[in-house]
Order: structure tokens, then C-alpha cells, then sequence
């Protein structure tokens, strides 16, 4: 039996997490959330495999496209112990 049971996500899918994907043969491609995966050129229909989360700045450029153009919320000391 084979060890990974894992299902990647096939051309036609729709993206659920924002990142860096690729393809079997090492394409990569940057995707966002709601985008369908695409179909390789040289494969047809095929799996991708998030490699990577997108860098700060891809993310920032992401979320500018949807229209979220909030910095995102971090934790602040207020020192009120």
C-alpha cells in the first residue's frame, strides 16, 4: 500500500488557501483563494501541491485585488496588567 494517502488538488478545483502551487513536473504557479487550477500546458489536467505560502508582499498585493485593504490585526502590549 502506499505510504501517502494524501489527495492534492486537481486541475479544475477550486483553490481554497492562497500560495505558491506546482505542478508534477515543477511548474509553479501563484494562486489565489477562489481561482480554479489551472490545466499544464504540457500534461493537460493534473494535481497541484502547495509548495509555499505567498511572500509578504504577494499577500499584500492578493488582498489589494479583493478590496482588503486593512493591515492585518497584530497583537499589541498595551501594558494595562
Amino acid at each position: 500500500m502506499a505510504e501517502n494517502k494524501n489527495m492534492n488538488p486537481a486541475s479544475g478545483e477550486k483553490v481554497e488557501t492562497d500560495g505558491v502551487y506546482a505542478t508534477e513536473w515543477g511548474r509553479e504557479e501563484l494562486l489565489k483563494r477562489g481561482d480554479s487550477f489551472p490545466s499544464d500546458v504540457m500534461l493537460g489536467d493534473t494535481e497541484w501541491k502547495l509548495v509555499s505560502l505567498p511572500s509578504e508582499e504577494q499577500q499584500t498585493k492578493i488582498n489589494n485585488e479583493r478590496g482588503e485593504t486593512e493591515k492585518p490585526r497584530l497583537h499589541i502590549d498595551r501594558g494595562d496588567k
